[in-house]
Protein backbone atom coordinates (compact mmCIF):
# COMPACT_ATOMS: atom_id res chain seq x y z
CA UNK A 1 0.00 0.00 0.00
CA UNK A 2 3.00 2.25 1.04
CA UNK A 3 4.45 1.53 -2.39
CA UNK A 4 1.33 2.62 -4.48
CA UNK A 5 0.98 5.65 -2.52
CA UNK A 6 4.24 7.12 -2.69
CA UNK A 7 3.78 6.07 -7.14
CA UNK A 8 0.70 8.41 -6.74
CA UNK A 9 1.85 10.96 -5.21
CA UNK A 10 5.25 11.41 -7.76
CA UNK A 11 2.95 11.01 -10.32
CA UNK A 12 0.60 13.99 -9.05
CA UNK A 13 3.54 16.43 -8.25
CA UNK A 14 4.87 15.62 -12.12
CA UNK A 15 1.16 16.18 -13.04
CA UNK A 16 0.88 19.49 -11.76
CA UNK A 17 4.38 20.47 -12.79
CA UNK A 18 3.84 19.67 -16.43
CA UNK A 19 0.27 21.56 -15.84
CA UNK A 20 2.16 24.83 -14.82
CA UNK A 21 4.63 24.89 -17.55
CA UNK A 22 2.41 23.81 -20.68
CA UNK A 23 0.55 26.54 -19.13
CA UNK A 24 3.08 28.79 -19.11
CA UNK A 25 4.50 28.15 -22.48
CA UNK A 26 1.11 27.94 -24.39
CA UNK A 27 -0.44 30.70 -23.00
CA UNK A 28 2.48 33.05 -23.28
CA UNK A 29 -0.06 36.25 -22.43
CA UNK A 30 -0.66 34.83 -18.89
CA UNK A 31 2.89 33.53 -18.57
CA UNK A 32 3.43 37.15 -19.40
CA UNK A 33 1.14 38.83 -16.45
CA UNK A 34 2.64 36.42 -13.92
CA UNK A 35 6.21 36.91 -14.61
CA UNK A 36 6.43 39.58 -17.07
CA UNK A 37 6.78 43.33 -18.39
CA UNK A 38 4.99 44.38 -14.29
CA UNK A 39 8.42 43.95 -11.36
CA UNK A 40 8.48 40.34 -10.53
CA UNK A 41 8.50 41.88 -6.84
CA UNK A 42 5.08 42.96 -7.08
CA UNK A 43 4.15 39.69 -8.84
CA UNK A 44 5.30 37.59 -6.07
CA UNK A 45 3.74 40.14 -3.36
CA UNK A 46 0.17 40.10 -5.58
CA UNK A 47 0.18 36.07 -5.71
CA UNK A 48 -0.19 35.91 -1.94
CA UNK A 49 3.32 34.47 -0.93
CA UNK A 50 4.13 35.09 2.53
CA UNK A 51 6.67 37.60 3.48
CA UNK A 52 8.89 35.48 5.87
CA UNK A 53 8.19 31.22 5.16
CA UNK A 54 9.63 28.07 5.79
CA UNK A 55 12.11 28.27 2.65
CA UNK A 56 14.26 31.46 1.76
CA UNK A 57 15.74 31.42 -1.55
CA UNK A 58 19.16 33.14 -0.60
CA UNK A 59 22.26 33.79 -3.16
CA UNK A 60 24.88 34.16 -2.04
CA UNK A 61 26.96 37.97 -2.49
CA UNK A 62 30.89 37.40 -3.12
CA UNK A 63 33.98 39.03 -4.42
CA UNK A 64 35.18 38.36 -8.54
CA UNK A 65 37.24 39.78 -10.41
CA UNK A 66 34.42 41.17 -12.76
CA UNK A 67 33.46 44.39 -10.70
CA UNK A 68 30.33 45.60 -12.14
CA UNK A 69 29.41 42.48 -14.16
CA UNK A 70 25.60 41.21 -13.84
CA UNK A 71 24.69 45.32 -12.98
CA UNK A 72 24.91 44.71 -9.27
CA UNK A 73 28.39 44.49 -8.28
CA UNK A 74 29.80 41.48 -9.70
CA UNK A 75 29.23 38.03 -11.04
CA UNK A 76 26.92 37.14 -8.43
CA UNK A 77 24.13 39.01 -9.40
CA UNK A 78 24.06 37.32 -13.07
CA UNK A 79 20.21 36.83 -13.82
CA UNK A 80 19.27 39.07 -10.56
CA UNK A 81 16.51 39.83 -9.91
CA UNK A 82 14.57 38.03 -12.42
CA UNK A 83 15.43 34.35 -11.69
CA UNK A 84 15.40 34.75 -8.23
CA UNK A 85 11.78 36.09 -8.09
CA UNK A 86 10.81 33.66 -11.38
CA UNK A 87 12.10 30.16 -9.13
CA UNK A 88 9.90 31.48 -6.18
CA UNK A 89 6.84 31.64 -8.34
CA UNK A 90 7.49 28.42 -10.00
CA UNK A 91 8.39 26.18 -6.73
CA UNK A 92 4.76 28.14 -5.57
CA UNK A 93 2.53 27.70 -8.52
CA UNK A 94 3.33 24.80 -10.28
CA UNK A 95 4.84 22.10 -7.88
CA UNK A 96 2.58 21.31 -5.44
CA UNK A 97 4.58 21.84 -2.67
CA UNK A 98 3.92 21.56 0.65
CA UNK A 99 5.90 24.29 1.88
CA UNK A 100 5.62 27.93 2.76
CA UNK A 101 7.68 29.60 0.27
CA UNK A 102 8.91 33.49 1.42
CA UNK A 103 7.80 35.87 -1.28
CA UNK A 104 11.19 38.02 -1.07
CA UNK A 105 14.79 35.96 -1.73
CA UNK A 106 17.50 37.35 0.26
CA UNK A 107 20.76 38.74 -1.12
CA UNK A 108 23.50 37.50 1.55
CA UNK A 109 27.64 37.76 1.78
CA UNK A 110 29.21 34.74 3.25
CA UNK A 111 30.06 36.62 6.14
CA UNK A 112 27.10 37.75 7.37
CA UNK A 113 25.70 36.24 10.52
CA UNK A 114 22.46 35.39 9.12
CA UNK A 115 23.57 32.76 6.15
CA UNK A 116 23.26 30.39 9.43
CA UNK A 117 19.23 30.82 9.55
CA UNK A 118 19.19 29.18 5.78
CA UNK A 119 19.19 26.20 4.45
CA UNK A 120 20.42 26.49 1.08
CA UNK A 121 22.76 29.30 -0.30
CA UNK A 122 22.61 29.17 -4.10
CA UNK A 123 26.00 30.49 -5.82
CA UNK A 124 26.01 31.78 -9.60
CA UNK A 125 29.19 32.32 -12.23
CA UNK A 126 31.26 30.35 -8.99
CA UNK A 127 33.90 30.26 -12.10
CA UNK A 128 34.68 33.40 -10.77
CA UNK A 129 34.28 32.92 -7.17
CA UNK A 130 37.08 34.37 -5.17
CA UNK A 131 37.00 33.18 -1.34
CA UNK A 132 39.28 34.87 1.32
CA UNK A 133 40.52 32.52 4.08
CA UNK A 134 37.84 33.58 6.59
CA UNK A 135 35.02 32.99 3.91
CA UNK A 136 36.04 29.54 3.49
CA UNK A 137 36.05 28.85 6.88
CA UNK A 138 32.83 30.31 6.91
CA UNK A 139 31.34 28.16 4.39
CA UNK A 140 32.63 25.33 6.18
CA UNK A 141 30.82 25.83 9.91
CA UNK A 142 27.82 26.70 7.52
CA UNK A 143 28.28 23.47 5.74
CA UNK A 144 28.73 21.53 9.15
CA UNK A 145 25.92 23.20 10.59
CA UNK A 146 23.52 21.49 8.41
CA UNK A 147 24.08 24.23 5.21
CA UNK A 148 23.90 23.11 1.47
CA UNK A 149 25.55 25.01 -0.93
CA UNK A 150 24.78 24.62 -4.64
CA UNK A 151 27.20 26.29 -7.77
CA UNK A 152 25.59 26.77 -10.74
CA UNK A 153 26.03 28.56 -14.42
CA UNK A 154 29.93 28.01 -15.20
CA UNK A 155 31.58 27.13 -18.31
CA UNK A 156 34.45 25.78 -19.55
CA UNK A 157 37.55 24.32 -18.56
CA UNK A 158 39.42 27.31 -16.76
CA UNK A 159 36.49 27.93 -14.61
CA UNK A 160 35.94 24.54 -13.27
CA UNK A 161 39.34 24.73 -12.34
CA UNK A 162 38.34 27.70 -10.29
CA UNK A 163 35.76 26.24 -8.97
CA UNK A 164 37.49 22.96 -7.55
CA UNK A 165 40.31 25.15 -6.29
CA UNK A 166 37.52 27.24 -3.91
CA UNK A 167 35.96 24.30 -2.76
CA UNK A 168 39.33 22.48 -1.90
CA UNK A 169 39.43 26.27 0.52
CA UNK A 170 36.20 24.53 1.76
CA UNK A 171 36.48 21.41 2.02
CA UNK A 172 39.58 19.80 1.90
CA UNK A 173 38.84 16.10 2.70
CA UNK A 174 36.13 15.20 0.56
CA UNK A 175 36.61 14.48 -3.33
CA UNK A 176 33.73 16.32 -6.01
CA UNK A 177 32.27 13.47 -7.72
CA UNK A 178 30.26 13.14 -10.74
CA UNK A 179 26.45 12.04 -9.08
CA UNK A 180 24.64 8.87 -10.85
CA UNK A 181 21.04 9.25 -11.51
CA UNK A 182 20.05 7.46 -8.77
CA UNK A 183 20.93 10.07 -6.07
CA UNK A 184 18.35 10.48 -3.90
CA UNK A 185 18.33 14.43 -4.66
CA UNK A 186 17.47 13.60 -7.77
CA UNK A 187 14.24 11.61 -6.33
CA UNK A 188 13.59 13.63 -3.80
CA UNK A 189 10.24 15.04 -5.16
CA UNK A 190 10.36 15.01 -9.03
CA UNK A 191 11.87 12.64 -10.88
CA UNK A 192 15.33 13.43 -12.95
CA UNK A 193 16.20 10.32 -14.97
CA UNK A 194 18.49 12.02 -17.46
CA UNK A 195 21.49 14.56 -17.35
CA UNK A 196 20.69 17.40 -19.78
CA UNK A 197 22.44 20.49 -20.85
CA UNK A 198 20.65 23.90 -19.84
CA UNK A 199 22.14 26.69 -22.17
CA UNK A 200 22.51 30.28 -21.42
CA UNK A 201 20.07 31.75 -23.91
CA UNK A 202 22.43 33.93 -25.69
CA UNK A 203 23.74 30.53 -26.36
CA UNK A 204 20.73 29.12 -27.72
CA UNK A 205 19.30 32.29 -29.50
CA UNK A 206 22.61 33.61 -31.42
CA UNK A 207 24.31 30.08 -31.85
CA UNK A 208 21.82 27.92 -31.92
CA UNK A 209 23.88 25.27 -28.96
CA UNK A 210 23.09 24.58 -25.72
CA UNK A 211 26.92 25.05 -24.89
CA UNK A 212 29.89 27.83 -23.97
CA UNK A 213 33.10 28.38 -23.27
CA UNK A 214 34.26 24.81 -24.24
CA UNK A 215 31.80 23.38 -21.82
CA UNK A 216 30.29 21.04 -24.20
CA UNK A 217 29.74 17.78 -21.82
CA UNK A 218 27.19 18.73 -19.02
CA UNK A 219 27.52 17.17 -15.02
CA UNK A 220 25.16 17.04 -12.44
CA UNK A 221 27.84 16.82 -9.73
CA UNK A 222 28.33 17.16 -6.07
CA UNK A 223 30.07 16.61 -2.31
CA UNK A 224 29.12 14.08 0.31
CA UNK A 225 30.47 14.63 3.77
CA UNK A 226 31.30 11.44 6.08
CA UNK A 227 27.92 10.61 6.56
CA UNK A 228 26.94 10.64 3.18
CA UNK A 229 24.96 13.72 3.13
CA UNK A 230 24.99 15.76 0.18
CA UNK A 231 26.39 19.13 0.90
CA UNK A 232 27.50 20.59 -2.27
CA UNK A 233 25.52 20.05 -5.52
CA UNK A 234 27.13 21.64 -8.97
CA UNK A 235 25.37 22.00 -12.21
CA UNK A 236 28.33 21.77 -14.45
CA UNK A 237 28.32 23.56 -18.25
CA UNK A 238 25.13 24.55 -16.82
CA UNK A 239 22.73 27.52 -16.84
CA UNK A 240 19.91 26.88 -14.66
CA UNK A 241 19.28 30.43 -13.38
CA UNK A 242 18.84 31.57 -17.02
CA UNK A 243 16.12 29.00 -17.93
CA UNK A 244 14.28 30.54 -14.27
CA UNK A 245 14.45 34.18 -15.81
CA UNK A 246 13.21 33.41 -18.86
CA UNK A 247 10.87 30.35 -18.72
CA UNK A 248 8.40 33.04 -20.07
CA UNK A 249 10.00 34.01 -23.09
CA UNK A 250 9.06 32.20 -26.85
CA UNK A 251 12.78 32.15 -27.40
CA UNK A 252 13.51 29.79 -24.93
CA UNK A 253 12.76 25.99 -25.44
CA UNK A 254 10.16 25.01 -22.23
CA UNK A 255 12.00 21.55 -22.50
CA UNK A 256 15.54 23.37 -21.20
CA UNK A 257 12.87 25.17 -18.53
CA UNK A 258 11.37 22.28 -17.31
CA UNK A 259 14.64 20.43 -16.45
CA UNK A 260 16.07 23.68 -14.43
CA UNK A 261 13.50 23.79 -12.49
CA UNK A 262 13.03 20.32 -11.50
CA UNK A 263 16.83 20.52 -10.36
CA UNK A 264 15.89 23.29 -7.89
CA UNK A 265 12.94 21.82 -6.38
CA UNK A 266 14.49 18.58 -5.92
CA UNK A 267 17.69 20.92 -4.18
CA UNK A 268 15.54 22.53 -1.99
CA UNK A 269 13.32 19.56 -1.16
CA UNK A 270 17.22 17.92 -0.50
CA UNK A 271 18.30 20.95 1.55
CA UNK A 272 15.25 20.97 3.88
CA UNK A 273 15.21 17.34 4.65
CA UNK A 274 18.81 16.31 5.07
Amino acid sequence: MSKIMSRTLRLARRSSFWVGLCLLTVLPSWGQRRMGPSPPRLSAARAGAPENGEFTFVRAVYSSPLRGYGGYGGSWAVDFPEADYHFISGMRDWTGINLSISAEPKQLPIMDERLFRYPLIYFVEPGFLELSNEEAARLREYIQRGGFVFLDDFWGEAEWQNVREQLKKVLPEYEIKDLPLSHPIFHCYLDIDEVVQVPGIHSWVYRGVTHEKGGIVPHYMGIEDASGRLVVLITRNNDLGDAWEWINSPSYPAKFGLVAYKIGVNAVVYAMTH
